[in-house]
């Protein structure tokens, strides 16, 4: 039978239950008055229409389950001196989190001009929605936030990243019933099968079922209690029930709630770390079942609010025009009797702070909440461990991902004490050649174990699970609460989390522009097993449209890195894993890759982000090419080389100039991107008159739109994937999107002035080997020996 909380218990002593009330009211209050009130903030008159906000945005239906939540999280965390952070998952639960913040103390030290008084409290009301204000959810701004609350799945996921390797921290967790019917929430219940309680912390989810989402009713909310039960039983928690909608029962059940799952998180820690006991934890959680827009109007116009989906958003939406409601709302203000709660200055009274934790003990204080506070440099070795050899280029072949997996390695090593440093990734590590980690730390597991598994580890760093979105909000509640990480993807099923790497870049850029938050770790991404080497896998494996994505995002914020080998991949990585403030993504093949650079000329041309490789064309320093070859990306580098030697054999006295693209951001102009390059530095790569054929790993269009603006723009024609795709040989990939070195050969012939005529026949017998191709791979199942025995002879 499902464990529930009985209300009538006589938990707590009247004087600490009135502390909790009173607190719950004032944040009850403080969230109404945020949604309404332009001023009188403390109702020292009457209110009138010009008291309230033209324009009513604003979410009520959540604010009080939040608010009580928040009241009982202090009550711990004073009383147990419990370090702890929480994350609001309901979807625009602003107001009850800024009213917290406010009367703790938080917000008035973070924004000094919001005072913990009467002028301050009107402040804070009127910024709420407002145009120059703060946002209607828990974002960036709010002191204490590690969630942007304006997207639903993630706060779970998120919630268990902050926990990891966090071993005195307790990470609440609050799940709307909405947020719970979303596909990366339902993922992440399973986040408890990867929570180590010997080196992480807590989480304590908190599952708010108010009944409604905006005009619906929520599926869990509406399951009998014995299968709601039997469903969190499953997914591995232990569930306490609290529910009702009598105020003082409420808080005895919740304050007991909260005591018996603590008392038995911490047995479990205890049992672990100091008895050395191993099997799983089954976690304790918490169901808080009260009504939507609790204490707020029973009826408007007839119709029934509290309890139901109208109370969602704006109870009372025609304040200002219709007196009816301009009434009932004093009247609903009035009944949280803030004379009982405020001073005449407008400051809490002592009732109100009594259950408050001090210090950074305070929810919105906490430096966990704050990353950038916490986190230290990476111990990144030293890259000449892991380089390979290049005595010429073009003459060795190396896994570019193998290699890097020594480097990651190594920082696991470097990180084995202080644990700050995770890896994660949907069941990919091994498959994207990442394996040389295992010599450094295992896979994460708490679950059943066979004699036949691998690498599994109770204490392991690895994190892998089959859900891109759990994996995501693991990173980002570690990157966000101090920490470094990882994450390895294949290249096309990177996009499942698009929106969520959207909601992250947005919350650096606005945290970027707010002093008190200290920069974090970026969040960087090793896409492999990408579109030109999916062969096997076929088309729905092939798709790069990731970088446009990311790339249309804050400059100040995103970065793209394609490195053409495995020594430029290690001086990338470095780079990225040492950085702040950033969402990187690096491209990089797992399959052999030749060898073009040394790591100290990979150094420099990183460095550069992009440069010419005057070894592998052919111009005459005294003049001026006459045509460029670009490539960005690994594939089309080999395949520009490749048309380059073809140049060289057919035409020796064509000047051909060979740039190769690392940083992807330098095609911009420089005030388009901090990484972009003036137009002078441009046209001396490119030049602004000559023709620039540019073999891409992407969608070509994106070339074209990074760099629409140059001078030599009308130059340029680009190659790459356009969604020509199907199980075939690696080479076959390149042909039918005419990105081979075949093709790049006949479209310098075609653009070159002059050519067309003079090397026609070489034109022709470019054409004739594309022909022979499709034969040949159709006859034999594998590429033509002079393309798979290929080298680089220079």
């Amino acid at each position: 039978m499902p464990t529930h909380i009985q209300g009538e218990d006589s938990y707590l002593d009247d004087a600490a239950l009135a502390s909790l009330d009173a607190h719950w009211r004032a944040a009850n209050y403080l969230a109404v008055g945020q949604i309404y009130l332009l001023s009188n903030p403390l109702l020292k008159e009457p209110l009138r229409p010009g008291h309230i906000k033209p324009r009513l945005l604003g979410h009520w239906g959540t604010s009080p389950g939040l608010n009580l939540v928040h009241t009982h999280l202090n009550r711990v965390a004073r009383e147990r001196g419990q370090d702890t952070v929480c994350v609001w998952g309901p979807g625009h639960g602003g107001p009850a989190v800024l009213a917290n913040s406010w009367l703790e103390g938080t917000y008035s030290e973070t924004y000094p001009d919001i005072g913990r008084d009467e002028a301050g409290m009107g402040r804070l009301f009127r910024q709420f929605s407002f145009p120059g204000g703060v946002p209607s959810h828990v974002a960036p701004e709010t002191p204490g936030s590690i969630h942007e609350g304006g997207e639903l799945g993630y706060a779970l996921s998120h919630a268990y990243g902050a926990a990891l390797d966090n071993p005195d921290l307790l990470v609440g967790c609050v799940i709307g019933d909405g947020e719970a019917e979303t596909g990366p929430l339902a993922a992440s219940w399973h986040s408890n099968k990867f929570l180590d309680p010997v080196h992480d912390g807590a989480v304590l989810p908190i599952l708010h079922l108010n009944g409604y989402k905006i005009a619906n009713p929520t599926v869990l909310a509406r399951l009998p209690r014995e299968e709601l039960d039997a469903f969190l039983r499953g997914v591995g928690h232990e569930p306490l029930h609290v529910e009702g909608d009598d105020p003082l029962r409420v808080h005895r059940a919740m304050a007991h709630a909260m005591d018996t799952a603590l008392d038995r998180i911490r047995t479990a820690q205890r049992r672990a770390r100091d008895e050395g006991v191993s099997e799983r934890v089954r976690w304790p959680m918490i169901v808080l079942r009260t009504p939507k827009g609790w204490t707020g109007p029973a009826e408007v116009d007839g119709l029934p609010v509290e309890g139901t989906w109208r109370a969602h958003q704006v109870p009372l939406t025609e304040v200002r025009e219709n007196p009816d409601h301009l009434s009932q709302l004093e009247r609903w203000m009035r009944s949280y009797r803030p004379e009982e709660l405020f001073d005449e200055a407008g400051r809490p009274v002592g009732a109100v702070l009594e259950c408050m934790p001090a210090g950074t003990r305070r929810l919105g204080a906490s430096p966990h909440a704050n990353g950038g506070l916490l986190v230290r440099d990476l111990p990144v070795p030293a890259l000449e461990r892991y380089a390979v050899a290049v005595d010429k280029p073009g003459a060795t072949l190396h896994e570019p991902t193998r290699v890097l997996g020594g480097l990651i390695e190594g920082v696991m090593e470097n990180t084995a004490q202080r644990r700050d440093f995770r890896l994660v990734g949907p069941d990919e590590t091994a498959s994207n050649r990442l394996q040389a980690v295992y010599g450094a730390t295992g896979k994460a597991w708490q679950a059943q174990t066979r004699d036949t598994d691998e690498y599994l580890d109770p204490h392991g760093r690895v994190m892998e699970i089959l859900s891109e979105h759990t994996c995501q909000g693991w990173l980002e509640g570690y990157l966000l609460t101090g920490r470094h990480g990882l994450f390895s993807c294949y290249e096309a099923f990177v996009h499942i989390i698009d929106s969520m790497v959207n909601q992250h870049i947005k919350w650096l850029r606005t945290s970027r522009r707010l002093p008190w938050r200290r920069p974090i770790a970026s969040l960087n991404y090793l896409l492999t097993s990408h579109v030109w080497r999916q062969d096997s896998n076929g088309f729905s494996h092939q798709d790069p449209g990731f970088i446009d994505h990311v790339l249309n995002k804050a400059p100040e914020v995103v970065r793209v890195y394609l490195p053409p080998d495995a020594n430029t991949l290690l001086s990338v990585a470095d780079h990225v894993l040492r950085s702040r403030d950033h969402v990187n993504v690096i491209v990089a093949g797992k399959q052999p890759c030749f060898d073009w650079l040394t790591l100290e000329a990979a150094r420099g041309h990183c460095a550069r982000g992009a440069g010419i490789w005057d070894w592998a064309g052919t111009e005459n320093h005294d003049g001026e090419p006459d045509v460029v070859l670009g490539c960005a990306g690994d594939v089309p580098t080999l395949e520009v080389m490749a048309a380059a030697q073809l140049l060289r054999n057919h035409l020796p006295d064509l000047a051909v100039r060979v740039v190769n693209v690392v940083d992807l951001a330098r095609l911009l102009p420089r005030e388009e991107h901090p990484h972009g390059m003036r137009d002078a530095d441009f046209d001396a790569l490119f030049t602004p008159d000559k023709p620039v054929v540019f073999a891409y790993h992407g969608y070509p269009w994106l070339i074209h739109r990074l760099t629409y603006r140059r001078t030599g723009h009308a130059n340029l024609h680009v190659r790459g994937y356009k969604e020509e795709g199907t199980t075939t040989t690696p080479f076959d990939m390149v042909v039918r999107n005419d990105l081979d070195r075949y093709r790049l050969v006949m479209d310098v012939i075609d653009r070159v002035p002059g050519l067309a005529v003079r090397a026609a026949a070489v034109r022709q017998e470019m054409a004739d080997v594309r022909l022979r191709h499709h034969a040949w791979i159709r006859e034999h199942g594998t590429d033509l020996p002079e393309v798979s025995d290929w080298t680089w002879t220079g």
